[in-house]
């Protein structure tokens, strides 16, 4: 089988795994792929590792297996029923995000698919949480699924930066345009650009205020870097054939506009970008991203693009994995 046929699907009983196996299969009718629906539920890893619990602990452990083996031929079903292949495999290993990074390498998928659910503020402090270990070191393209129902006719947003404001190569656009591109032609759906950037007057107001009487030109620089902004936009826009009516440029900051767009246009996906690092700097992503995730209602995909390819070399953008040695 080559490297990109397969999809790995993350299952876990509390991250509605019905709907999680639902749009993998949707997604493997869309990429021709077959399906590895993971189990990830650490429950009987203590009792495998006690060496104190005997007979009682053994019958306790085999009980679980065979009701998570149960409920892993139903979900597998969503799928067959679909006619799409699917196998299945149960993950033990502690912590889940290691394991699924393991299989991954092993895997090399074309996508790998996961539910997410909210996720509280201690969480994301302490950074231990599957969701935050997989958008800071998955190098595939990472598609997390909420609870929600997709249009026929696909609306997908793609977040955008063409000034690489945030210290992002200019490739990662494009990966993230093509992405978006690919699956409304495969699903037939329409792309919209967003790009949200900084406005000049807060800023201005409160240095004309600590430095009077100096009096700054806002108001004009203010115009002028939304101009620059959208005329980038707009550049990045016509190499795509987008739509002018789908290229959308608002003040503000990412993680406050984009929610709020995505709900009053109501988008089903919406696909960001992350730079895949190795070493030291691999576990460097865009907070934007970890800060936005919990408050979006819909999908997100997160494109790649490698450490390696700023430069312009190759690209992550459809499970195509460099070599990592």
């Amino acid at each position: 089988m080559s490297e990109t046929t397969k999809i790995l699907t993350i299952v876990e009983p509390d991250s509605h795994p019905q709907e999680v196996v639902r749009r993998a299969t949707w997604l493997a009718g869309l990429y021709d792929c077959e399906i590895e629906l993971l189990w990830c539920d650490p429950t009987i890893s203590p009792l495998g590792e006690s060496l104190f619990l005997g007979n009682e602990a053994s019958e306790i452990k085999d009980r679980i297996r065979a009701a998570q083996n149960e409920i892993l031929d139903d979900l597998a079903a969503i799928a067959r029923d679909a006619g799409v292949a699917v196998s299945v495999s149960i993950l033990d290993k502690r912590p889940i995000a290691d394991g699924i990074l393991d299989t991954t390498i092993e895997m090399r998928p074309r996508f790998v698919v996961k539910g997410v659910e909210y996720h509280s503020v201690a969480e994301r402090s302490i950074l231990v949480d599957t969701d935050w270990q997989l958008l800071r070191n998955c190098v595939y393209p990472l598609w997390l699924v909420k609870p929600h129902e997709m249009h026929e006719n696909l609306r997908i947003v793609a977040s955008v930066d063409p000034t690489h404001s945030h210290d992002k190569p200019a490739s990662l656009d494009q990966v993230i345009v093509d992405v978006a591109k690919d699956f409304a032609n495969r699903g037939s759906g329409d792309v919209h650009l967003l790009h949200t950037y900084d406005r000049l007057l807060g800023v201005g107001n409160e240095a004309t205020f600590t430095f009077k009487p100096i009096i700054l030109p806002v108001e004009e620089l203010d115009k002028k870097i939304q101009k620059e902004h959208r005329d980038q936009l707009d550049a990045l826009a016509n190499t795509n054939n987008i739509d002018s009516k789908h290229v959308h440029q608002l003040p503000g900051k990412t993680s406050d506009i984009l929610p709020a767009f995505v709900r009053s246009q109501g988008m089903d996906l919406v696909v960001m970008g992350a730079i895949a690092r190795w070493g030291i700097k691999r576990a460097i992503i865009g907070s934007t991203t970890e800060r936005v995730l919990d408050m979006l209602p819909c999908d997100v995909l997160i494109a790649r693009i490698s450490h390696a390819d700023i430069d312009g070399e190759s690209l992550i953008s459809s499970g195509t994995l460099p070599d990592s040695d």
